[in-house]
């Protein structure tokens, strides 16, 4: 039966039109909300003393310095968020228009208020008792080097400036928003890192280069810095299309060729990792050393916070006994014995000793969940640090004299590893850290790693399933404490000594940090947020790219922390699992949207829906 419908005669329906879009409108409580916040963001970055402390790092010489930049990043992101609009599918969109740009100058303007009176008040009140960290420095800092009138008025001009760029940022389309925020970060990630470029340039013999892109007292020199912006933001142009091209390509790749395209990346990263400290200098080798012993210690609590999702506050406790284990195997100093170890097999002990102190600590609170799991691993993180410390077992560990000249990394008789060569120290931690990685993508697809997924995503339904919870976290503390040890034997025979004063509770609060920041259960995320963190701000006793944000780095470690759970908890680099499970209620709610305007359009959730034809 011949079921071709006959063609249409006469003259046809004009299509629907698209309803446009809402034109943006104010919201004043928004406005003031956001800049009532930033202003106070302000005021507490100034009274820290932050601005001074950044001043001498420069950023465009003469015109921008950290301290500065700072200040102005604040009325900036204010101005730009106050036009943020959640979208949502079947729900319409305002059209941005010369709206936002007003209510950033307005969001801008109040901004700036912050710092206009706090200059007041200061200048006309004796504040500086209650406000330590206010000085006549940072008031001629304010002011830039002028009356009071002038700090006042070229704050309100400049919250109103910046705020209203962010609104006008608002308005450009996706390509040249990305043109934009491009040639920004390259010019502030040339100022970021200029030693390491500096340190680099020297080994590679390009010192004219280097000297034609940064002044002589550090900073990007102007003339560079409008070069290097007006190439980034040429091939950030010339260079998108195909970068997402080749995105998308390896996306649909599968089987076979994914996996050699895989291979192939591996390879290359690891050949610039290789030939990279070659042609680097002490400094950089150094900081590429202590990236690599946090990038350790990441892989081991990824382990259990990432997969297993148990929240382990004490895991220092796993470096100090890989620290202090291998120093009393291999130094002749060793106060109760001394065996003398070669490196190699102290490292064999080393971890079958932190796997059975992982194994000891996780098996009495291991049927614990949640909070009360993560007080109870607090305190053992801490019990251990007090052992070590202790005369009672001072003479077993030195006390607070800890355990001095611990020999080298022995590697099968043909070289020493010390802290005197930063260079074999880092392709002594790149090896390990292959190791780790290894480790860690094995298991993470294996049937342990799987049931570690599903212990950390519903204990109770992983237990209904038939997996024994118990054993299965216990084996996560146990890897993870087997990873912490490489990081803790590594360190012992790098630094030649270990006090207690080393593996405060602070190490294990930033390894967690760099684990959240970087994004939980993905490898790549955790090294990721490992050479951001620790590279430019540096560890908890470790100096970083930007050494000025020594005594300000736990302040930064805690806003990052809070931003992450505000805006991205699932972190920089996100797992696609991990992802799902904390955006699962807001597609829930999206799911539940869409069903709401689909029975609107089929005549109500009650209403009759028409009959679907053949």
């Amino acid at each position: 039966m011949n079921t071709t419908l006959p063609p249409t005669t006469g003259p046809q329906p004009e299509a629907p039109r698209a309803a446009p879009r809402p034109a943006f409108t104010h919201d004043w409580r928004r406005i003031a909300r956001m800049g009532s916040v930033a202003a106070f963001g302000q005021v507490f970055i100034a009274l820290s003393n932050m601005p001074v402390r950044l001043d001498e790092r420069l950023i465009v010489k003469p015109v921008l310095s950290l301290g500065y930049l700072v200040l102005l990043i604040l009325p900036f992101a204010a101005g730009y968020r106050q036009g943020h609009q959640i979208k949502r599918e079947n729900m319409p969109v305002c059209a941005p228009g010369p709206n936002e740009v007003v209510g950033g100058f307005l969001c801008g303007l109040i901004t700036g208020g912050g710092l206009s009176l706090l200059a007041v008040l200061v200048t006309h009140f004796d504040l500086r008792e209650p406000l330590v960290n206010w000085s006549p420095v940072l008031l001629d800092l304010l002011s830039f080097s002028n009356e009071m009138w002038f700090a006042v008025v070229i704050w309100l001009a400049i919250g109103a400036g910046m705020g209203a760029a962010g609104g006008v940022l608002r308005l450009l389309g996706p390509k040249s928003h990305r043109v934009v925020v491009t040639m920004a970060l390259a010019v502030a990630g040339a100022a970021v890192l200029e030693s390491l470029v500096v340190d680099v340039a020297e080994g590679l013999g390009l010192e004219p280069l280097t000297d034609r892109l940064y002044a002589p007292r550090g900073g990007v020199a102007w003339p560079s810095a409008l070069g290097l912006a007006a190439v980034s933001g040429l091939l950030a142009v010339l260079g998108r299309g195909r970068f997402r091209q080749a995105r998308v390509r390896h996306a649909q790749m599968e089987g076979a060729q994914r996996t050699r395209a895989n291979l192939g990346l591996i390879i290359a990263t690891a050949a610039v990792l290789i030939v990279l400290p070659l042609f680097a200098g002490k400094l950089t080798n150094e900081l590429l050393a202590n990236v690599g012993l946090f990038v350790l210690l990441a892989l081991g609590l990824n382990v259990v916070v990432g997969l297993a999702g148990i929240l382990d506050l004490g895991y220092v406790a796993f470096f100090a006994v890989g620290s202090y284990t291998a120093a009393v195997l291999t130094a002749a100093t060793s106060p109760k014995i001394a065996p003398e170890m070669p490196w190699l097999v102290a490292l064999i002990v080393v971890v079958i000793i932190t796997g059975l102190v992982g194994l000891f600590i996780g098996a009495p609170v291991i049927r614990m969940r949640g909070d009360y799991l993560a007080i109870v691993t607090l305190g053992f993180g801490e019990i251990i640090r007090l052992l070590f410390l202790s005369d009672w077992l001072s003479g077993w560990f030195g006390g607070s004299q800890g355990i001095t000249k611990i020999p080298g990394a022995g590697i099968f008789g043909i070289t020493e590893v010390s802290g005197t060569d930063p260079r074999r120290v880092f392709y002594l931690v790149l090896a390990f850290c292959v190791v780790a990685i290894y480790i860690s993508w094995r298991l993470e697809r294996s049937r342990l790693g799987r049931a570690w997924m599903a212990v950390r995503e519903d204990e109770t339904v992983a237990e209904a399933m038939g997996i024994n919870t118990v054993n299965v976290k216990l084996l996560a503390f146990v890897v993870g404490a087997v990873l912490g040890s490489f990081s803790g034997a590594i360190f012992a025979a790098k630094v030649g000594s270990v006090f207690p004063a080393s593996f405060l509770i602070l190490v294990s609060i930033v390894i967690l940090v760099v684990v959240i920041f970087g994004g939980m259960g993905n490898i790549i995320g955790v090294i990721a947020g490992s050479a951001v963190l620790i590279g430019v701000l540096g560890g908890p006793k470790q100096p970083g790219l930007l050494a000025e944000f020594s005594e300000f780095k736990l302040l930064i470690y805690g806003a990052l922390l809070i931003w992450m759970m505000l805006a991205r908890p699932e972190g920089l680099i996100p797992s696609v699992r991990r992802t799902r499970e904390l955006r699962q209620q807001e597609m829930a709610q999206d799911a539940w949207l869409r069903g709401q305007v689909d029975d609107d359009d089929a005549g109500g959730a009650d209403g009759p829906r028409p009959a679907v034809q053949p």
